[in-house]
């Protein structure tokens, strides 16, 4: 493959990653929405749509499986394509965990507990991702950096989100209210607790995407670990 073909083909890798992580943006975007607006229809079109996702992650492994293959690229390239590879698991995971929103909202029957700020949680793990591709495309230690700052904020949110529903269940012990169906109770409970956990998890894989950016453009495993 003459140079230019091939520095084409990086230019063409990098460019289907920002595609992959802009999808998977605005499905976890969707999947808030309908968490919030209990919103079946739109629930399904992110569940639907998850298949796609997974195409493009299939897609994305092959490209760069090829470009190590034939090309045996060395230093910054190596490190440019191996970083691509890994973002991609990061976001196709980050779309099962929007998948996962979907399904909640299909299945909620009520709100409980209404002073957990789902959508604030949500909103900065939204922010983190796309804080992390930024720093995937502009090559931007900084922002990697950000983001794992960004991640201690977002683990104190759902910690203490996570605190105030088992508090609750203990202090104002609910079973006792008359016509309670304790069973549907615990199920939303459990939802919710699995909302804020699979939210945690999205902050944990922008994690690794602004590790893996800032040992791509700097050499720097500080991240990784």
């Amino acid at each position: 493959m003459p140079r230019q073909e091939y520095q084409n083909s990086l230019g063409s890798l990098r460019d289907d990653v920002l595609y992959m992580s802009e999808l998977v943006a605005e499905r976890l975007r969707m999947g808030l929405d309908a968490l919030e607006q209990k919103d079946e229809e739109l629930a399904q079109q992110v569940i639907e749509g998850d298949g796609e996702i997974n195409r493009m992650y299939l897609d994305l492994e092959q490209e760069c499986i090829d470009l190590i293959a034939l090309q045996q690229p060395v230093a910054s390239d190596l490190r440019f394509i191996a970083a691509s590879f890994k973002l991609t698991t990061d976001l196709e995971r980050i779309g099962d965990l929007a998948t996962n929103l979907a399904g909640y909202a299909t299945e909620a029957d009520r709100d409980v507990f209404p002073e957990v700020d789902i959508q604030q949680i949500g909103d900065a793990t939204l922010d983190m991702l796309e804080t992390a591709m930024e720093a995937y495309a502009q090559e931007d230690a900084e922002h990697c950096r950000s983001v794992a700052t960004r991640d201690d904020e977002v683990d104190a949110m759902c910690e203490a989100a996570s605190e105030m529903v088992v508090r609750d269940l203990i202090e104002a012990d609910p079973f006792g209210e008359e016509n309670l169906d304790a069973e549907a109770y615990m199920t939303d409970i459990s939802r919710l607790l699995l909302t804020i956990r699979d939210l945690e998890r999205v902050g944990d894989h922008a994690v690794n995407i602004a590790a893996r950016s800032l040992y791509m453009a700097e050499d720097d495993d500080e991240l990784l670990y």
